[in-house]
């Protein structure tokens, strides 16, 4: 059986280690926090810490941006070792890998999947099921170690699975789900939210719901796929003022016509809620 290591035990990297252990996988785990490593052991979804990657055939990589590019560039992996990264930033993580010969077999992933919490108390061996990933490919990609890769998100139980590039994945998720954290981060900054009780229904607790995000974490993200985000943001600020502008003009035939166009490109949407 496969060796498989996860570093980064956070929601995502502790429910890798969950979904991947129920599956039967032989599954071990490292973080810089010795207590979640412990948290993981006593869960059961691991079966021991990961010390020395060198000997694991397959490792995830489940850490904030900065230090998966570390990892991806100095760690010492076995030769011909499959390693996959999180991360939800691809062309730089690309950058860093293809950037010199590598002993080991690259595929990149993004799972869309996560909760309003975070950390290895939030992981749940279901967090995948049915949920989209985002494989990315690149002309280095080895065949073999994709196919491999499949069978493990396979295991975990994700639905729908998107190959592209890794261009193409940051410029959608600059609008899927960067672009959406940052409006309802900026959402909640009216001074009405913090008396809202009784006045709040789903649309509320829609927009509110990935307001919390880890400042420091998703930073790191945003950063990375700077360009992308601010062409996502330019566009929402170009649309918002179309709204602004006809209530200032009591223009309400302008203010139908917005709601209009953004209702006809809403009803041609198709996607599947989890």
């Amino acid at each position: 059986m496969k060796k498989i290591a996860i570093i980064g035990l956070g929601i995502i990297g502790g429910s890798i280690c969950a979904a991947l252990t129920k599956a039967g996988y032989a599954v071990d785990g490292a973080d810089i926090d010795e207590t979640v490593v412990g948290y993981a052991l006593g869960k059961g979804y691991i079966r021991g810490k990961a010390e020395d990657i060198s000997v694991y055939d397959v490792v995830f990589v489940a850490a904030p941006p900065r230090a998966t590019i570390n990892i991806l560039d100095s760690y010492s992996f076995k030769n011909g070792a499959i390693v996959c990264d999180i991360c939800g930033v691809k062309q730089e993580m690309e950058r860093v890998v293809y950037s010199r010969a590598r002993n080991y077999r690259y595929v990149g992933l993004h799972p869309m999947a996560g909760k309003e919490t975070s950390g290895i108390a939030s992981a749940s061996a279901d967090l995948f099921a049915m949920a989209n990933l985002v494989i990315v490919l690149a002309e280095h990609t080895d065949e073999e170690a994709l196919n491999e890769v499949k069978s493990y998100a396979k295991a975990m139980r994700f639905g729908k699975i998107v190959e592209c590039s890794a261009e193409e994945h940051d410029k959608k998720i600059a609008l899927t789900s960067q672009l959406a954290h940052v409006v309802s981060n900026a959402y909640v900054k009216s001074p009405q939210v913090a008396d809202c009780d009784g006045f709040t229904g789903g649309s509320f607790q829609d927009m509110t719901r990935i307001a919390g995000v880890d400042e420091d974490m998703w930073t790191e993200l945003y950063f990375h796929n700077r360009a992308y985000l601010l062409t996502e943001l330019d566009g929402l600020i170009t649309n918002l003022e179309k709204y602004k502008s006809a209530l200032i003009n009591e223009d309400e035939n302008a203010f139908k016509d917005a709601l209009k166009e953004g209702r006809l490109i809403r009803e041609k949407i198709k996607f599947k809620k989890k």
